[in-house]
């Protein structure tokens, strides 16, 4: 028998929450969820069958699925998966997020999907941690940023994950950041990069890391100059995700770095059907809510401290 994904879980969990505690009625959860009502009982019945349902939730594992199926409700995701992870350690915290968000794109990505990648350190860890993937094409969302505390690109990022899958891999060499316009504006038009970024409106499945507008809450912010930052953050740029900068309710801003970016635009990357954010530090949360309100994130892989406070502020007007 076949261990479901986090999805799959998430998706029992969240149904049986509204069966259970809230006393919702088979039918109320089959509009609420856009399923059948015999979609719904037998996800009732698993979560009864499984020992899911008891007196509480209960999940042998890293997942925590009354957060996850909370976080879910409140900001309309697609999918939400929340590990209950020691949150002392970035590098383990990272290694268990890596390990989530690899057993998600497993489940729910399919060879007719195209996967885009950003570069980011979260990122490395899911490659390290996916096992299996679905024969789909893979395509690189940005360049490359070198730091010293990690030695691998976006390259192998892409590479990698689609050998797992068997699928074309669609990457370049590059950096993330150029010195001009008119550097960058050149690059695009290199073989490779243009091939690749043709492919940016076919992606349907896109994972990125999101970034704080704070030295060492972002590697963007930490490839720039101290004037750079603070012209920019004068600007009204709070966030980043791949290297697009929106301000608090999420709005991409066009600053100086902007052209100087090789990476998926802001309009691109809002038009993706389900862009996965794996996220962590839960200093970045108002970060992570600009890019919730900006339409950027469908779905969320993070831990218990950072989906806490983003339920504490889902009802900020702001």
């Amino acid at each position: 028998m076949s261990v479901p994904g986090p999805s799959s879980l998430v998706l029992t969990a969240s149904v049986a929450r509204r069966y259970y505690l809230d006393g919702r009625s088979k039918i109320e959860i089959a509009e609420e969820f856009g399923l059948s009502r015999f979609k719904v009982a037998r996800l009732i019945d698993t979560a009864r069958s499984t020992g899911l349902v008891r007196i509480e939730f209960h999940f042998p594992g890293e997942l925590d699925l009354d957060l996850s199926s909370r976080l879910q409700t409140a900001f309309g995701l697609r999918h939400s998966v929340v590990v209950d992870s020691p949150e002392d350690d970035p590098e383990v915290l990272r290694q268990h997020l890596g390990r989530a968000a690899a057993d998600l794109l497993s489940e729910v990505v399919t060879a007719e999907d195209v996967l885009g990648l950003a570069w980011a350190r979260s990122l490395m860890a899911m490659r390290t941690a996916l096992t299996s993937l679905a024969p789909c094409e893979v395509v690189q969302l940005t360049g490359a940023l070198s730091r010293p505390d990690v030695d691998e690109s976006a390259i192998e990022l892409v590479r990698d994950v689609a050998r797992k899958g068997n699928g074309p891999a669609f990457f370049f060499y590059a950096p993330m950041i150029l010195p001009d316009a008119a550097t960058a504006a050149v690059l695009r038009r290199q073989l490779e990069i243009e091939r690749a970024m043709k492919r940016y409106p076919r992606v349907t499945v896109a994972v990125v890391g999101v970034g704080s507008w704070e030295p060492r809450h972002s590697t963007v912010v930490d490839a720039l100059t101290p004037a750079e930052r603070r012209e920019i953050r004068a600007l009204g740029v709070r966030a980043e995700l791949s290297g697009i900068q929106i301000d608090e309710q999420g709005d991409p801003v066009a600053t100086p770095l902007t052209d100087r970016t090789i990476g998926i635009t802001a309009e691109q990357l809002r038009a993706v059907p389900d862009v996965v954010g794996i996220v962590y530090d839960s200093s970045k949360a108002a970060a992570v809510r600009a890019a919730l309100r900006g339409g950027y994130l469908k779905s969320l892989v993070t831990h218990a401290s950072m989906a806490r406070e983003l339920l504490a502020g889902a009802d900020d007007p702001r």
